[in-house]
């Protein structure tokens, strides 16, 4: 698990909502509290989240984008290539991350080990405080008529009171 963050992505109808927390530790003590972990690719079409090393994220955030050109915007090829790559690579094996990516119909979780998983429902979290978010989410989700931005943002403060790796200074990205 990848400590320090908590981004959580949730889809209603056809809007899809990544929520991302501010929050940068290194062991117990927190270096940053306004980073932003989320970012747009694909000219827009896609967003995308990361838990673990910066560096690590931003290097695979740029593979994916490559990869997005490279098979003509097809996400989930894109995705699988991605994954395929990313545990095949000796050196690429080593980055430590988790990628949760969310076009207007997918959303999926990319890793090191070769997983592209697409959830069964239409909330998906990853980092420290995900399951706190995922369960919070979920919740809303089935039991209100609560936006995706809204189902979000409560999803997010209650992980916040809950996890230490994961403070309430908030980024959305929207589609």
């Amino acid at each position: 698990m990848f400590h320090a963050t908590t981004i959580l992505a949730v889809r209603r109808g056809n809007q899809v909502v990544m929520a991302g927390d501010g929050q940068v530790s290194m062991n117990n003590t927190v270096i940053k509290a306004n980073a932003n972990k989320l970012r747009r690719l694909a000219d827009g079409k896609i967003i995308a989240g990361f838990a673990g090393s910066t560096a690590d994220a931003f290097m695979l955030f740029d593979m994916f984008e490559k990869k997005l050109k490279e098979y003509n915007g097809q996400f989930v090829r894109a995705a699988v290539q991605l994954a395929q790559d990313w545990r095949s690579d000796k050196i690429l094996r080593r980055l430590e991350a988790l990628l949760l990516v969310a076009d207007k119909e997918k959303t999926l979780l990319i890793s090191g080990t070769g997983d592209v998983l697409e959830p069964d429902i239409d909330v998906h979290a990853i980092g420290s405080g995900g399951s706190y978010a995922l369960a919070a989410a979920r919740a809303l989700l089935e039991n209100t008529k609560m936006t995706p931005r809204q189902i979000a943002e409560k999803s997010m403060k209650i992980a916040s009171d809950i996890c230490v790796f994961t403070n309430d200074h908030f980024v959305f990205e929207e589609l």
